[in-house]
């Protein structure tokens, strides 16, 4: 728990509030920050130098520190490590040109890639992250630019391997499901949840979809069907689960669609071929359009009925794949959705903690950034689970904790404001002990001959 210290002002913030993107910190001023306006014994001052010596001890580190975080984290909060959920992001870079080739990096590390961010124009990184169902981030892994997820989520499970986790169920979707990953997952007793393709020409999933059988509901809004097909090698289970609540969506949104189409291709019939083949190419331009649209062999534009019937079809449906024999049809179907606790650590890293933009050109610094990043979301995560409140909760009780320093006849104190009762409630529930009363006392004559 830090605290706030000014030596102009006897009152302010014991947190950042997080600088604008449009104006970040120098590295000089972010140094002075800690230094004048946060509180950590036994740093009395900070400048950039010491944060670089930091930032390259922390890489050093960082498989000692990842698997000692892990199971302090698991002896805190009794983490049962069942289901782990694995997904990636990328994060771009303000740079005309991509880094260099080296050996850990052939084509670069901040190099070109599938962009998640929508910005391919521009160099990036990717990043793994691994999160528990209770939503805690165990450990954060930096690649390049181009790295496949196909690939990383066996790199991956091989990093953690030496950890010699119990029974490990891995959670990915559609993006890392492929026949060579779900065999590696299943070494050494492992198991998989991942999600699969519905459109397409994937033999299994059609074959998943077309089985009778009825939906039974499980949770509001989702209902599942189980299928089990056999590969001749081993037997996997499939999990078609619907949204009900989804599949109206889909319908209201497809008609709209289509009732557009067809004012669009109205009266076309009576264009000339030139005019008509002109509108089907600016027609298919809109991805919306472009399965339903449908060129007659005399170049007459209709709308696709059975392209529409198959699609019907699909409406509020996503389909599951899993190797495990003992988890129950719910079981997967519900695992599979706090899949979202993934998304949500993508959400705070980016913003909350300002994971972008990285102000680092060197990639052992731009490591130690994304490092320090899932280490503070940590942190977040814990306070979150422990005391049943959100981060904007927490920060918002706990900036009116405030650090006065006042100077007088007889001398200088440093001292805290009264803790709340919200505050302290906050402090019991971590662990963490109220900050000390006086953080500092120079009598008159003491701080004369300093």
């Amino acid at each position: 728990m830090g605290l706030a210290a000014a030596p102009s002002s006897p009152r302010c913030s014991p947190f950042p509030r997080f600088t604008s993107r449009r104006t970040p910190l120098s590295k000089l001023s972010c140094a002075a920050w800690v230094t004048e306006k946060a509180v950590i014994p036994g740093l009395p001052t900070l400048d950039d130098d010491r944060c670089y010596r930091a930032m390259d001890w922390l890489l050093a580190v960082e498989p000692e520190l990842a698997e000692q975080v892990y199971w302090s984290v698991a002896n805190l909060l009794n983490l049962e490590i069942d289901l782990l959920f694995f997904d990636t992001t990328s994060t771009y870079f303000e740079t005309d040109e991509p880094d260099p080739s080296s050996e850990a990096a052939p084509k670069g590390f901040r190099t070109y890639g599938h962009s998640k961010n929508h910005r391919p124009d521009l160099p990036q990184i990717v990043i793994g992250l691994a999160v528990t169902r209770e939503g805690i981030p165990i450990r954060v892994w930096t690649f390049p630019g181009n790295a496949s997820d196909q690939e990383l989520i066996r790199q991956v499970k091989e990093y953690l391997r030496a950890w010699k986790l119990g029974r490990v169920v891995w959670v990915a979707d559609r993006g890392f499901s492929s026949a060579t990953n779900r065999r590696y997952l299943q070494r050494a007793g492992g198991h998989y949840i991942v999600g699969e393709k519905l459109r397409g020409n994937a033999k299994e999933a059609q074959a998943a979809l077309a089985r009778p059988g009825r939906y039974h509901a499980v949770a509001d809004n989702l209902e599942v069907k189980e299928v089990v097909l056999d590969d001749g090698t081993m037997r996997d289970r499939f999990i078609v689960c619907r949204n009900p609540d989804e599949a109206a969506r889909d319908a209201v949104i497809r008609n709209r669609l289509l009732e557009q189409l067809e004012g669009a291709i109205a009266g076309s019939d009576e264009r000339s071929p030139a005019e008509r083949a002109s509108l089907a190419c600016r027609l298919r331009e809109r991805p919306a359009y472009r399965p339903f649209l449908r060129v007659t062999g005399t170049g007459l534009l209709q709308i696709d009925r059975a392209a529409v019937a198959a699609e019907a079809r699909l409406d509020g449906k996503f389909l599951l794949r899993t190797s495990d024999p003992t988890l129950s049809a719910e079981d997967v179907a519900l695992g599979y959705k706090q899949l979202l606790e993934v998304e949500g650590a993508w959400r705070d890293m980016k913003t909350t903690l300002e994971l972008r933009p990285v102000y680092h050109r060197k990639e052992a610094r731009i490591r130690a950034h994304v490092l320090l990043c899932w280490l503070a979301l940590l942190l977040i995560r814990i306070a979150e689970n422990a005391t049943g409140e959100t981060w904007r909760t927490l920060r918002w009780e706990l900036e009116k904790l405030h650090l006065g320093r006042f100077q007088g006849p007889a001398g200088e104190v440093s001292q805290r404001t009264e803790t709340t009762a919200r505050q302290a409630t906050m402090f019991k529930a971590v662990g963490v002990a109220d900050p000390p009363r006086f953080l500092r006392l120079v009598p008159t004559e003491a701080a004369a001959t300093a």
